[in-house]
Protein backbone atom coordinates (compact mmCIF):
# COMPACT_ATOMS: atom_id res chain seq x y z
CA UNK A 1 0.00 0.00 0.00
CA UNK A 2 1.54 3.26 -1.09
CA UNK A 3 1.12 6.38 1.07
CA UNK A 4 1.69 10.03 0.26
CA UNK A 5 2.53 12.64 2.91
CA UNK A 6 1.72 16.22 1.96
CA UNK A 7 4.35 18.90 2.60
CA UNK A 8 3.39 22.55 2.87
CA UNK A 9 5.65 25.45 3.82
CA UNK A 10 5.29 25.30 7.61
CA UNK A 11 4.55 21.57 7.92
CA UNK A 12 6.46 20.19 10.91
CA UNK A 13 4.97 16.74 11.44
CA UNK A 14 5.55 15.50 7.90
CA UNK A 15 8.64 13.52 8.90
CA UNK A 16 6.89 12.04 11.96
CA UNK A 17 4.10 10.81 9.70
CA UNK A 18 6.53 9.56 7.06
CA UNK A 19 8.44 7.63 9.74
CA UNK A 20 5.33 5.74 10.88
CA UNK A 21 4.71 4.48 7.36
CA UNK A 22 8.32 3.77 6.41
CA UNK A 23 9.64 2.34 9.68
CA UNK A 24 6.61 0.98 11.55
CA UNK A 25 4.18 0.01 8.78
CA UNK A 26 7.07 -0.74 6.40
CA UNK A 27 5.09 0.46 3.42
CA UNK A 28 6.17 2.60 0.45
CA UNK A 29 5.70 6.31 1.10
CA UNK A 30 6.50 9.55 -0.72
CA UNK A 31 6.43 13.22 0.17
CA UNK A 32 3.97 15.19 -1.98
CA UNK A 33 4.93 18.85 -2.43
CA UNK A 34 2.23 21.52 -2.06
CA UNK A 35 2.64 23.09 -5.52
CA UNK A 36 2.19 19.84 -7.47
CA UNK A 37 -1.03 18.09 -8.43
CA UNK A 38 0.78 14.78 -8.98
CA UNK A 39 -0.17 12.32 -6.23
CA UNK A 40 2.24 9.76 -7.68
CA UNK A 41 -0.22 6.88 -7.68
CA UNK A 42 -0.67 6.67 -3.91
CA UNK A 43 -3.39 4.60 -2.25
CA UNK A 44 -3.77 6.94 0.73
CA UNK A 45 -2.99 10.58 1.44
CA UNK A 46 -1.81 11.78 4.85
CA UNK A 47 -2.19 15.49 5.64
CA UNK A 48 0.20 16.10 8.56
CA UNK A 49 0.29 18.58 11.41
CA UNK A 50 2.15 21.85 11.52
CA UNK A 51 1.47 25.40 10.41
CA UNK A 52 0.75 25.25 6.67
CA UNK A 53 1.66 28.61 5.11
CA UNK A 54 2.29 29.91 8.62
CA UNK A 55 -1.43 29.59 9.49
CA UNK A 56 -1.89 33.07 8.03
CA UNK A 57 -5.46 34.35 7.70
CA UNK A 58 -6.83 31.26 9.45
CA UNK A 59 -5.52 27.75 10.06
CA UNK A 60 -5.69 25.79 6.81
CA UNK A 61 -7.19 28.67 4.86
CA UNK A 62 -4.33 29.18 2.39
CA UNK A 63 -3.54 25.47 2.05
CA UNK A 64 -7.08 25.03 0.76
CA UNK A 65 -6.01 26.78 -2.48
CA UNK A 66 -2.78 24.85 -3.04
CA UNK A 67 -2.46 22.72 -6.20
CA UNK A 68 -1.96 19.53 -4.20
CA UNK A 69 -5.26 20.00 -2.34
CA UNK A 70 -7.11 20.27 -5.65
CA UNK A 71 -5.71 16.83 -6.47
CA UNK A 72 -6.57 15.53 -2.99
CA UNK A 73 -10.19 16.64 -3.40
CA UNK A 74 -10.45 14.70 -6.66
CA UNK A 75 -8.74 11.72 -5.03
CA UNK A 76 -11.21 11.75 -2.11
CA UNK A 77 -14.19 12.15 -4.45
CA UNK A 78 -13.04 8.94 -6.14
CA UNK A 79 -12.99 7.07 -2.84
CA UNK A 80 -9.30 7.45 -1.97
CA UNK A 81 -8.34 7.34 1.71
CA UNK A 82 -7.40 10.70 3.26
CA UNK A 83 -6.28 11.17 6.86
CA UNK A 84 -5.81 14.69 8.23
CA UNK A 85 -3.97 15.08 11.54
CA UNK A 86 -4.13 18.30 13.60
CA UNK A 87 -3.35 21.04 11.04
CA UNK A 88 -4.38 18.42 8.49
CA UNK A 89 -7.85 18.29 10.05
CA UNK A 90 -8.03 22.08 9.85
CA UNK A 91 -7.05 21.95 6.18
CA UNK A 92 -9.71 19.32 5.42
CA UNK A 93 -12.47 21.47 6.94
CA UNK A 94 -11.26 24.55 5.08
CA UNK A 95 -11.21 22.51 1.87
CA UNK A 96 -14.78 21.35 2.34
CA UNK A 97 -13.79 17.70 2.63
CA UNK A 98 -15.16 17.68 6.18
CA UNK A 99 -17.91 19.81 7.73
CA UNK A 100 -17.46 22.37 10.50
CA UNK A 101 -14.47 24.42 11.58
CA UNK A 102 -11.63 24.39 14.11
CA UNK A 103 -11.62 27.47 16.34
CA UNK A 104 -9.26 28.78 19.02
CA UNK A 105 -9.07 26.58 22.11
CA UNK A 106 -11.31 27.57 24.98
CA UNK A 107 -8.98 29.50 27.27
CA UNK A 108 -6.95 30.73 24.27
CA UNK A 109 -3.86 28.71 25.18
CA UNK A 110 -1.74 26.29 23.18
CA UNK A 111 -2.18 22.79 24.62
CA UNK A 112 0.37 20.00 24.32
CA UNK A 113 -0.27 16.90 26.41
CA UNK A 114 -1.49 13.31 26.43
CA UNK A 115 -5.27 12.93 26.31
CA UNK A 116 -7.71 10.05 26.26
CA UNK A 117 -10.06 9.36 23.37
CA UNK A 118 -13.05 7.05 23.17
CA UNK A 119 -13.59 5.22 19.90
CA UNK A 120 -17.12 6.08 18.77
CA UNK A 121 -17.31 3.96 15.62
CA UNK A 122 -15.43 1.03 14.15
CA UNK A 123 -17.26 1.35 10.83
CA UNK A 124 -14.51 3.07 8.87
CA UNK A 125 -11.21 2.32 7.11
CA UNK A 126 -9.44 4.14 9.96
CA UNK A 127 -11.03 2.52 13.01
CA UNK A 128 -11.82 -1.09 12.07
CA UNK A 129 -9.03 -2.48 14.29
CA UNK A 130 -10.48 -0.92 17.45
CA UNK A 131 -13.46 -1.88 19.59
CA UNK A 132 -16.35 0.53 19.98
CA UNK A 133 -15.91 2.30 23.30
CA UNK A 134 -12.19 1.51 23.48
CA UNK A 135 -10.15 4.20 25.22
CA UNK A 136 -6.92 5.36 23.61
CA UNK A 137 -4.11 7.54 24.90
CA UNK A 138 -2.86 9.89 22.18
CA UNK A 139 -1.13 13.28 22.47
CA UNK A 140 -2.42 16.62 21.24
CA UNK A 141 -0.48 19.77 20.36
CA UNK A 142 -2.63 22.62 19.07
CA UNK A 143 -3.99 26.12 19.52
CA UNK A 144 -7.05 25.76 17.25
CA UNK A 145 -8.60 22.41 18.12
CA UNK A 146 -12.01 23.59 19.26
CA UNK A 147 -14.34 21.83 16.80
CA UNK A 148 -17.58 23.56 15.91
CA UNK A 149 -20.45 22.92 13.54
CA UNK A 150 -24.09 24.00 13.34
CA UNK A 151 -26.65 22.04 15.43
CA UNK A 152 -28.18 20.37 12.38
CA UNK A 153 -24.74 19.26 11.19
CA UNK A 154 -23.98 17.79 14.62
CA UNK A 155 -27.24 15.85 14.54
CA UNK A 156 -26.31 14.55 11.11
CA UNK A 157 -22.84 13.47 12.25
CA UNK A 158 -24.40 11.59 15.16
CA UNK A 159 -27.20 10.10 13.07
CA UNK A 160 -24.80 8.85 10.39
CA UNK A 161 -22.27 7.49 12.92
CA UNK A 162 -19.56 9.82 11.62
CA UNK A 163 -18.02 10.91 14.91
CA UNK A 164 -14.88 8.80 15.07
CA UNK A 165 -13.41 9.88 18.41
CA UNK A 166 -14.43 11.89 21.46
CA UNK A 167 -12.27 13.24 24.25
CA UNK A 168 -12.92 11.15 27.35
CA UNK A 169 -11.62 10.22 30.77
CA UNK A 170 -9.31 7.24 31.20
CA UNK A 171 -12.46 5.24 32.00
CA UNK A 172 -14.19 6.34 28.82
CA UNK A 173 -16.54 8.87 30.36
CA UNK A 174 -17.45 11.87 28.18
CA UNK A 175 -17.13 14.82 30.54
CA UNK A 176 -16.43 18.55 30.33
CA UNK A 177 -13.27 18.03 32.38
CA UNK A 178 -11.95 15.56 29.80
CA UNK A 179 -12.41 18.08 26.98
CA UNK A 180 -9.06 19.88 26.54
CA UNK A 181 -10.12 22.57 24.07
CA UNK A 182 -13.87 23.20 24.35
CA UNK A 183 -14.66 21.11 21.28
CA UNK A 184 -18.39 20.71 20.59
CA UNK A 185 -19.72 17.44 22.04
CA UNK A 186 -16.12 16.50 22.97
CA UNK A 187 -15.43 15.74 19.30
CA UNK A 188 -11.82 14.81 18.53
CA UNK A 189 -12.28 13.33 15.04
CA UNK A 190 -14.94 13.01 12.34
CA UNK A 191 -15.57 11.21 9.05
CA UNK A 192 -16.97 12.44 5.76
CA UNK A 193 -20.15 11.05 4.21
CA UNK A 194 -18.24 8.47 2.21
CA UNK A 195 -16.30 7.40 5.34
CA UNK A 196 -13.03 7.55 3.37
CA UNK A 197 -11.84 10.86 4.88
CA UNK A 198 -10.95 11.23 8.56
CA UNK A 199 -9.86 14.39 10.34
CA UNK A 200 -8.61 14.29 13.93
CA UNK A 201 -6.80 16.72 16.21
CA UNK A 202 -4.81 14.16 18.30
CA UNK A 203 -1.58 12.82 16.81
CA UNK A 204 -1.47 9.09 15.93
CA UNK A 205 1.86 9.84 14.24
CA UNK A 206 3.29 10.64 17.68
CA UNK A 207 1.79 7.56 19.32
CA UNK A 208 2.45 4.60 17.05
CA UNK A 209 5.47 3.26 18.96
CA UNK A 210 5.69 2.40 22.67
CA UNK A 211 8.99 4.32 22.77
CA UNK A 212 6.95 7.52 22.43
CA UNK A 213 4.84 6.80 25.52
CA UNK A 214 1.89 5.19 23.77
CA UNK A 215 1.37 3.01 20.70
CA UNK A 216 -2.41 3.46 20.67
CA UNK A 217 -2.32 5.62 17.54
CA UNK A 218 -0.95 2.72 15.53
CA UNK A 219 -4.45 1.24 15.30
CA UNK A 220 -5.46 3.97 12.87
CA UNK A 221 -2.70 3.07 10.42
CA UNK A 222 -3.25 -0.65 11.06
CA UNK A 223 -6.90 -0.18 10.13
CA UNK A 224 -5.91 1.42 6.83
CA UNK A 225 -3.58 -1.47 6.07
CA UNK A 226 -6.30 -3.98 6.95
CA UNK A 227 -8.50 -2.45 4.26
CA UNK A 228 -5.83 -3.48 1.76
CA UNK A 229 -5.49 -6.97 3.26
CA UNK A 230 -2.00 -6.23 4.55
CA UNK A 231 -2.51 -7.20 8.19
CA UNK A 232 -1.45 -4.99 11.08
CA UNK A 233 2.30 -4.70 10.49
CA UNK A 234 2.54 -4.52 6.74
Amino acid sequence: MKFGVLVFPGSNCDHDTYNVIAEVARQPVEFLWHDSEDLKGVDAVLVPGGFAYGDYLRTGAIAHFSPVMQAVKRFAAGGGLVLGICNGFQILTESGLLPGALMRNAGLKYICKQVHLRVETTNSPFTNQFKKGQVLQIPIGHMEGNYFCEPEELKRLEREDRIAFRYATAKGEITAAANPNGSLSNIAGILNEGRNVLGMMPHPDRSSEALLGSADGWGIFASMLQMQGLGTRG
